[in-house]
């Protein structure tokens, strides 16, 4: 026995060194194959570069920053109360037996492939806001002219994709807290939602924040949903009905037909896209201390 736990723990280690060995791999070859156009062109003329022209040797990829964060807020907008509530709804309001069957359902949501997401906003979400809501956003703009291809819709997709996220991590942060909380809140006269609302969810706030930055990277990192539906324009958007081009859906348009230099260009949008992805991390990680979650 003795001897076979040795030979699983070799297993394991060994998956972890390759796995810590790959990612140090595809960080040095992103940052060696996309600082040589960062150190030509500057790195604060790349990031707030207003142009996005590579045939024309301008790369200002502030568009594109634009473009991310604002598909991605969006999302979070729509997707974190829509989570949560149903988070709380799954934990503490629907009954065991339907609780299951509905939380494998939402789940099932992550199994689907992201190109599906962007087919499916191709074909019903972006018609949808140009028949049904670009009319009621032309009483207040007038001017507007819009295909559908939007933040709007990336943002509704997003925040399809990110809600198994949200959904699952925060509904077993709630059920985790100890239920003397509950019992205690309600002893003291707290109806149901006040105990909801001013026990459990600041109790299991750490769950829930981790839920919410997860969601967020999903968000940031998703490529071919966006890609299909957000237009792929780069500029900086004025309004939610405006298209945009996001980090990765560039990446990912572009690579194929990429000149040299170019390709260069689209490794380093990669390592703005990394340094981003990180600051998200060390962000998570201090505001789950503050909140008093484990980190590890």
């Amino acid at each position: 026995m003795k001897t076979y736990e040795k030979v699983i723990e070799k297993i394991i280690m060994i998956s972890a060194v390759m796995s810590t060995i790959s990612v140090a791999l595809i960080t040095v070859f992103i940052f060696q194959s996309g600082l040589p156009v960062l150190a030509e062109y500057g790195v604060l003329d790349f990031i707030f570069g207003t142009t996005w022209s590579p045939t024309n040797g301008s790369y200002g990829i502030l568009p594109l920053i634009a473009g991310t964060l604002a598909v991605t807020l969006g999302a979070l907008v729509i997707g974190i109360p829509t989570g949560i509530a149903c988070a709380i709804f799954l934990s503490e309001i629907l009954p065991k037996k339907w609780a299951k069957a509905f939380k494998s359902a939402i789940e099932l949501l992550a199994g689907i492939p992201s190109v599906v997401y962007g087919f499916f906003g191709l074909v019903v979400i972006v018609p949808a806001i140009r028949n049904y809501v670009l009319p009621i956003y032309q009483i207040f703009d007038p001017d507007i002219s819009a295909t559908g291809f939007s933040i709007l819709a990336g943002a509704v997709i997003l925040a399809i994709m990110i809600l198994p996220t949200i959904v699952s991590i925060s509904e077993n942060s709630i059920t985790a807290v100890p239920r003397e909380f509950k019992e205690a809140s309600l002893a003291l006269g707290a109806n149901k939602m006040e105990t909801i609302v001013k026990v459990l969810i600041p109790a299991a706030s750490s769950g829930i924040l981790s839920s919410i930055i997860l969601g967020m990277g999903r968000a940031i990192g998703e490529t071919m949903a966006v890609l299909l539906i957000t237009g792929n324009m780069a500029k900086v958007p004025g309004s939610i009905m405006d298209p945009v081009a996001t980090l990765t859906g560039t990446i990912a348009m572009e690579m194929g037909y990429a000149s040299p230099t170019h390709q260069q260009a689209l490794f380093a949008v990669g390592i703005i896209l990394f340094v981003i992805i990180m600051l998200l991390n060390i962000i998570a990680q201090f505001s789950m201390r503050g909140l008093g979650g484990k980190t590890n």
